[in-house]
């Protein structure tokens, strides 16, 4: 098995400095009380995870300009507790967020009550170490918050359709007299090394949402028509974005693969294993905590010209 990779530690040069101070006075993190140091650490954070091996300055700079920077100060800011900021994300989203789980759970009295666990989730209430745990302080500022936050609900709303589907089942068994025996394993299938190394890059690159759309899709199982009524967008927008999604990441793992020593021949075959027998790697990436659940599909942005984040 493929340990995850430890993501460098990426500084920021002082030839960057003069984006970084553009970047935070236009995001208003200022605003919710978020230092500039604060901010930088951020960006320094989100570069870690996304930004290539190696990165020259334009690279970062390129990385960070395509950040929704205000967003991203809002979400970190209100992660950290400052009450300005959640007052402002209140006023923003308290609405969308009800009309969101409102479209996902068809229910009034389901979606509020969807809506409030969320509410908790991004609030904090949690503590990890002495400290306030928040759902926002794994916003990246890749899309919008908006569509982040159609991610999340959505993620919600499976998980808790699994863990009630899971319990009714097993009363319903329980209750007919059945005996339960310890499930069989699901057969793994050997992959090349390298495989799984450059699949672990690509895949950790990516996007909450793309995340969730390839696990909703490629190992859950759902149609495009399920996908498509949780992200409010037509099905060809599904259909457009996960065939562009598959192509550039074959393009991706496969120049990995030569770049480590395979033919062209030799990446193309390794290439051919079933996305779902990599299971340990691929749902690592692809599934994250709250997403491995059946139903109801997560939410995408829209991309530019599908006119839906």
């Amino acid at each position: 098995m493929t340990m995850p990779s430890v993501q460098p530690v990426v500084e920021i040069s002082a030839g960057l400095e003069s984006v970084v101070k553009s970047l935070y006075q236009k995001s208003g993190g200022e605003t919710f009380g978020l230092s500039r140091e604060q901010f930088a650490a951020i960006l320094k954070e989100i570069a870690s995870k996304y930004a290539p091996p190696n990165a020259t300055p334009g690279e970062l700079q390129q990385l960070f300009s395509s950040l929704r920077v205000e967003d991203l100060a809002l979400a970190r800011a209100c992660a950290l507790g400052n009450e300005k900021a959640w007052e402002f994300f209140l006023t923003r989203f308290r609405v969308k967020l009800y009309d969101m789980a409102g479209h996902i759970t068809r229910e009034s009295a389901s979606a509020r009550e969807l809506a409030d666990s969320l509410y908790t989730d991004l609030y904090g209430t949690e503590s990890r170490d002495g400290l306030r745990v928040s759902k926002l302080a794994s916003y990246t500022g890749r899309g919008s918050l908006e569509g982040w936050l159609r991610t999340v609900m959505a993620q919600e709303y499976i998980n808790r359709y699994r863990r009630q589907r899971r319990l009714v089942s097993l009363e319903e068994k329980e209750e007919g007299g059945t005996h339960f025996a310890a499930p069989d394993p699901e057969p793994a299938v050997e992959v090349d090394p390298r495989m799984k190394a450059a699949a672990d890059v690509a895949l950790a690159a990516l996007s909450a949402e793309d995340r969730f759309l390839l696990a909703s899709y490629y190992l859950d199982g759902r149609t495009l028509a399920e996908i498509a009524r949780l992200v409010q967008v037509h099905e060809s927008t599904i259909s457009r974005k996960l065939d562009k999604l598959a192509k550039s990441l074959r393009k991706q793992i496969a120049g990995a693969l030569t770049k480590q020593g395979m033919s062209r021949r030799q990446a193309e075959e390794a290439m051919e294993v079933d996305v779902r027998d990599l299971q340990l790697n691929i749902r690592q990436h692809l599934a994250q905590k709250t997403d491995r659940q059946t139903f109801p599909k997560k939410e995408i942005e829209p991309q530019a010209g599908d006119g839906a984040g």
